[in-house]
């Protein structure tokens, strides 16, 4: 009897300790299969270029990866995704099992996160002699944090780091854990069974913007030109994106969120070192390490087919496509490209050939005027009809314009200028430069008094041929305006249109009111 209870005393001691909990499997998706890359422009940038170096907009980024997940709980993390991701717009989708839990990985590899990751281990000590050039290494233990000097414990004692007189370093072994080379993003799962997934990650990033740049080349007559248009778009985050499928949106978004407060900004701490303790060696001096700044963004290589395109507007090989997104307006590239990390891509937008250009000569002013009798150039414009009757007719996203003009054999660049959005049918207009051969010339008449001014406007042309010039007069608050002969009114302003002839000159007065 004794010798068949005792087995059964250690078999019922042994069901009685609870078994060790499994571990959680880490399934690590390094890249992905495919992406689409969808970017909307930052609604606060208005007209004018965007800024390539540090882009205001966002993007919605979709990513298809193939995953190998185990049976029961398991970690899965998507590496390398944009480090101006919105966790809290993540969705993923594909999963068995579902999203049980997701995080933002936001502690990447620096020097700094490195040390305190170390904190308490072996890691090793190499030192170069300044002499002789011979390296040597011991073995080291991390006694302090990043935060002032950094302490090691050595076969020699305690000591700081950099404060040997030698050139020194830290080597380890491996990356602590949870620390990433590349902005991830994680979630929990629970599969039935092992198996492979096509598993999508959707989610929304900042530090993307998008604009279009033209290209316009004046023909020799002054009234003609060919259009040619660029969808640049930059990528201010540090992951690229290869062979994605690229989209622009135009158009300004109904945005209520404030997407920069939702970003999990990576964690960047300093690292400091200083000689221990401190100031009493003549090399206790501190010496700061700060983290390296971001690479600045890729500079868009002009080719010699860009050149062309620029110059002679040669056909686009791959030009966008543009679609319907309710209200707005979508920009498809048909083909795969490259999205690099901080940098920027062009893709052909639009070309049109021989547009109609009406060619004036604006200024504008206030009703009431400081007297100006050096008088002051005019601005040069083109007045466009955006129709397809005037050889355009599609919407025009906001961008600059780069205006080229004949010079003899060549084309020299006459302006480069801002564009706001227009839509079909809008008039648009395009500055050309100033032009100190028409001039306008502010003045006040006498005989005035202390509620009644007068005043007047000069316009010289010292062109040898005729032009028609616009000033628009902007209305003042509390102020009566009686011009002496009929104005018509645009945008809220008084509109004098007149032509003047070659060497020519023509006048306005006009008279205004102060109400008490």
């Amino acid at each position: 009897m004794r010798s068949s209870f005792a087995p059964m005393l250690l078999l019922l001691a042994a069901a009685a300790v609870p078994l060790p909990a499994l571990a959680q499997a880490v399934v690590t998706s390094s890249g992905a299969e495919s992406t689409s890359v969808t970017v909307y422009r930052d609604p606060d940038r208005g007209e004018g270029a965007i800024n390539a170096r540090f882009p205001q907009g966002f993007a919605l980024i979709s990513e298809t990866r193939r995953l190998s997940l185990p049976a029961g709980e398991s970690v899965v993390r998507f590496e390398g995704v944009a480090d101006g991701m919105i966790a809290v717009s993540a969705v993923v989708t594909g999963l068995p099992g579902g999203v049980a839990e997701q995080n933002r990985d936001a502690r990447l590899v620096s020097p700094a996160a490195l040390l305190d990751g170390s904190l308490g281990n072996q890691v090793h000590l190499r030192r170069t002699n300044r002499a002789t050039g011979a390296v040597s290494e011991e073995d080291a233990v991390i006694r302090s944090g990043p935060d002032g000097a950094v302490v090691l414990d050595t076969a020699r004692g305690v000591e700081a780091l950099r404060c040997s007189g030698l050139p020194e370093t830290i080597v380890y072994d491996a990356i602590p854990s949870g620390l990433s080379a590349r902005p991830s993003f994680s979630v929990n799962t629970v599969t039935g069974q092992a198996t492979t997934a096509l598993v999508t990650l959707t989610y929304l990033a900042t530090g993307f913007d998008w604009g279009a740049n033209y290209v316009a080349r004046l023909a020799e007559d002054g009234r003609h030109l060919d259009l040619f248009a660029w969808m640049t778009v930059a990528n201010g985050s540090s992951v690229g994106f290869a062979q994605s499928q690229l989209l622009a949106v135009a158009g300004r978004l109904n945005r209520e969120s404030h997407y920069d407060a939702l970003v999990a900004r990576a964690p960047a701490p300093m690292l400091r070192l200083a000689c221990w303790p401190m100031g009493t060696t003549t090399t206790g001096l501190p010496s700061g390490l700060p983290l390296p700044p971001p690479p600045a963004m890729e500079d868009i290589v002009v080719t010699g087919a860009r050149r062309e395109a620029m110059a002679v507007m040669a056909p686009a090989p791959v030009m966008a496509r543009q679609e319907e997104l309710g209200d707005l307006k979508l920009y498809r590239v048909p083909v795969r490209v490259d999205v690099n990390a901080r940098g920027m891509k062009q893709v052909a937008l639009l070309e049109r050939r021989s547009v109609p250009a009406t060619p004036y000569y604006m200024a504008s002013l206030w009703a009431v005027p400081v007297d100006d009798p050096g008088g002051r150039a005019m601005q040069r414009m083109l007045r466009l009809k955006n129709s397809v009757k005037q050889g355009l007719g599609l919407p025009l996203p906001a961008g600059g314009v780069a205006l080229f003009a004949p010079a003899g054999p060549e084309m020299l660049l006459l302006a480069d200028s801002p564009l706001r959005d227009h839509a079909v049918e809008e008039e648009v207009n395009i500055a050309a430069g100033q032009s100190d051969q028409v001039r306008i010339i502010l003045s006040s008449v006498p005989g005035g008094s202390a509620r009644r001014a007068a005043y007047r406007v000069e316009l010289t042309n010292a062109l040898d041929r005729a032009i028609v010039a616009e000033v628009r007069v902007a209305p003042t608050d509390r102020v009566g305006f009686k011009p002496s002969r009929p104005l018509s009114r645009k945008d809220g302003a008084w509109l004098w249109t007149v032509g003047i002839p070659a060497n020519g000159r023509a006048a306005l007065d006009y008279m205004v009111t102060t109400e008490e």
